[in-house]
């Protein structure tokens, strides 16, 4: 059996499990079925169709909780601009718009800015250390506590790995090389950006490449080789720097309505958080075994890849902490969540750099 296979076999098993154990819908105790309740919902993403890896997730979820309830919850999927513009999901289902979006929490931290942490801060989690804080850490618990306010839930949507540094249409050696440089960075590496002197920009994916085209931005990031090829940044700009300081770890999103949530069956749920970690777990999968490929194609197309220097990562991650700590002085609910995230963050770095950091430095050498 495949892994894949694996994967759906356990996931519907899951929510097999959960329906013939929970309560049935009259409150007496014993042995339910699945509801013949026909539930239809509407998902807006912040993603274009052609980044198929993040947007595809929305699909999983769909197709996963379609299957699994023989059809009766039916989940329509509309990829960024075509119901909601691409950066007003979350205002889309707080207002009851659409029952469910696809979004990362770091593009509303107008709202409040401790979502962020939801997505991922600079200098932060791991793709694998932010899924533990979230869902075995209490990470989750407090990001839900945030989201209350605008009457809402988030489940894991997936998560990209560690990103790479973004296109630049020049040299960036120094950090005087960033003073006046337009780049189009989202949340809190955007804020950070601007306090090296980086005039930000946030730009949805599908409007990102017309802008590098006719100059209106230098530099972008967008995920990795996989996405940035399909995007086509390459044929305009040819230097791509590394690491993604600002995005180490970055989850994608689910955010449900609570009115929603309050009107789905027991069993539903339980198969809606099945389907929701079967897209996540998905995501990851295909962008650690597309990314590889998709590199070396880029290098074979001219692209040059650079490091970013010493001092501008130094430069950066002091800047980094300093935008943390600030802002933590200055919001008790920010500082909450910044303090469980830090010993996250100082946990892992302890047991990872043991280990993973150890192993890799040596095979990758």
């Amino acid at each position: 059996m495949k892994r894949r296979d694996f994967l759906g076999f356990g996931v519907g098993a899951l929510a097999g499990m959960a329906a013939c154990n929970s309560p049935s819908s009259t409150g007496d105790e014993g042995p339910a079925v699945v509801s013949d309740k026909k539930i239809r919902w509407r998902l807006a993403s912040s993603f274009p169709r052609s980044v198929d890896t993040i947007f595809g997730g929305a699909e999983v979820l769909a197709r996963r909780v379609s299957e699994m309830t023989g059809g009766n919850f039916d989940i329509r999927v509309y990829p960024a601009g075509e119901l909601v513009p691409a950066l007003q999901v979350l205002d889309a289902v707080e207002q009851g718009t659409i029952q469910v979006g696809q979004s990362c929490s770091y593009y509303y931290t107008g709202k409040n800015p401790a979502l962020a942490f939801d997505t991922c801060v600079p200098f932060g989690l791991t793709a694998r250390q932010q899924n533990g804080w979230l869902e075995q850490g209490g990470g989750g618990e407090l990001i839900n506590e945030l989201l209350s306010d605008f009457g809402m839930r988030a489940f894991r949507g997936g998560n990209t790995g560690v990103q790479m540094g973004g296109w630049f249409r020049r040299e960036v050696n120094a950090l005087s090389d960033l003073q006046g440089l337009t780049m189009r960075i989202p949340g809190a590496g955007g804020d950070v950006m601007s306090m090296l002197g980086v005039t930000v920009q946030q730009i949805p994916g599908g409007e990102i490449f017309p802008a590098l085209e006719r100059g209106a931005i230098d530099a972008t990031e967008w995920v990795g080789p996989y996405d940035d090829e399909k995007l086509g940044f390459y044929k305009i700009a040819k230097l791509y720097y590394y690491p993604g300081w600002w995005e180490p770890g970055p989850s994608m999103s689910f955010f449900v309505g609570d009115k929603a949530w309050a009107e789905l069956p027991a069993t539903y749920k339980e198969i809606f958080q099945a389907a929701a970690a079967e897209s996540a777990a998905v995501m990851q999968q295909r962008y650690d075994n597309e990314n590889p490929p998709a590199l070396a194609r880029l290098l074979d197309k001219g692209v040059q890849m650079r490091p970013f220097s010493d001092e501008i990562m130094t430069g950066a991650s002091e800047a980094s902490q300093a935008y943390l700590e600030d802002n933590a002085a200055k919001d008790p609910g920010y500082r909450k969540v910044y303090q469980a995230f830090a010993k996250a963050r100082e946990d892992g770095r302890r047991w990872f750099g043991a280990s993973e950091l150890a192993y890799a430095r040596f095979v990758s050498g």
